[in-house]
């Protein structure tokens, strides 16, 4: 299926990013309804699986209502307010959906089984004012044991996206960073193409602008939400989500910058591929948040690094002299293995 999104300058005006907590609901429950989860998440599933058969029906009732493939209710992915809403924002915004409408996703969910709703959703079907609280309930549930304990890594990592992307625009303009979402979407003159879509996406329908959501668990698809007058959503993978879960330690940086700055300035400069909170960058050290604070600030004040606020949190980044110094040494590493080998080679011969 090929749709695309026709952009007016107002459009091209209101169009922003999002962080969004009930899209990482939403995709990582769908994440778990398939029988072959992806490679990526295993280990996540695994133990959010184990902790689910603990949890009596909160997460059957969100299965029935988060299918492996086929609609996603749209009332489940209000549209974000901000660029990084609360979960309880979200979820005070679902408590408050018209009835009308759960019962239209529900209805389409039915049709796709055969004109049968799952007996888990019919109490929600059959007075959606007092089952709208008992989802909210679940929900935050689901979220305490599967998606809480990691949001900060999580968060680090869309917050990264957000702020590359704004990057990319202030660079190269709105239409580079639209054509680099993912490999099934397009920017060709004033329209969006998306390719290979599950659920089509018509301007006709929607409201004005659009809303960008990068998402870890959406991977490796791009998911899209219409839902008349809101403006469309299109939630896509984030960079980076393949080292997601990723726990080991980088490698040491070399010995030479190490003894410039010291191992643990040297070992947050390689850290930094992507940009990082302090938090995230405490956990991945090691090192105590108040140490790495310290550290990023000598840093920062040696323009080795950047700091810019991306909602609650502030992303730490390498400078153009950081990825020189970085680049530099790796080479001077290769320079000196190729040395060795050549000496190895003439001892040989």
């Amino acid at each position: 299926m090929r749709t695309e999104l026709a952009f007016s300058t107002d459009d091209l005006a209101r169009t922003r990013f999002a962080v969004s907590p009930m899209w990482e609901v939403v995709t990582s429950l769908r994440v778990l309804a398939h029988r072959a989860v992806p490679a990526l998440h295993r280990p996540w599933a695994a133990r959010v699986r184990r902790a689910a058969e603990a949890t009596g029906p909160a997460v059957r009732r969100l299965a029935a209502l988060v299918p492996a493939a086929g609609h996603l209710p749209d009332f489940l992915t209000p549209v974000p307010a901000g660029a990084a809403p609360a979960l309880t924002e979200e979820l005070a915004a679902i408590a408050a959906t018209p009835p009308e409408q759960v019962r239209a996703d529900l209805d389409i969910l039915a049709g796709e089984r055969g004109g049968r709703l799952p007996a888990a959703l019919e109490p929600l079907y059959r007075d959606p004012a007092a089952g709208l609280p008992l989802l909210v309930a679940d929900v935050e549930e689901y979220w305490e044991f599967a998606l809480q304990p990691h949001w900060a890594r999580i968060r680090a990592l869309l917050d990264a996206d957000v702020l590359h992307r704004a990057r990319q625009a202030a660079g190269r303009g709105s239409a580079q960073v639209l054509d680099d979402l993912h490999e099934t979407v397009r920017w060709d003159g004033g329209a969006l193409r998306l390719e290979q879509r599950h659920c089509a996406v018509r301007r006709l329908d929607a409201g004005a602008g659009l809303v960008l959501v990068p998402s870890v668990f959406a991977w490796p698809r791009v998911l899209t939400r219409t839902l008349p007058p809101d403006p469309p959503q299109l939630a896509y993978p984030a960079r980076g989500v393949a080292a997601l879960w990723e726990s080991g330690p980088v490698a040491d940086p070399a010995e030479a910058l190490a003894a410039v700055l010291g191992r643990s300035r040297a070992r947050l400069l390689a850290e930094l591929d992507a940009p990082a909170s302090t938090t995230e960058l405490a956990r991945r050290t090691g090192l105590s948040t108040a140490g790495t604070s310290q550290h990023l600030t000598a840093l920062r004040a040696a323009g080795l690094t950047s700091a810019q606020r991306a909602g609650h949190a502030v992303l730490h980044a390498r400078t153009a002299v950081a990825d020189a110094l970085l680049a530099a040494e790796a080479d001077g590493r290769a320079t000196e293995a190729d040395g060795r080998a050549a000496d190895t080679v003439g001892r040989a011969g």
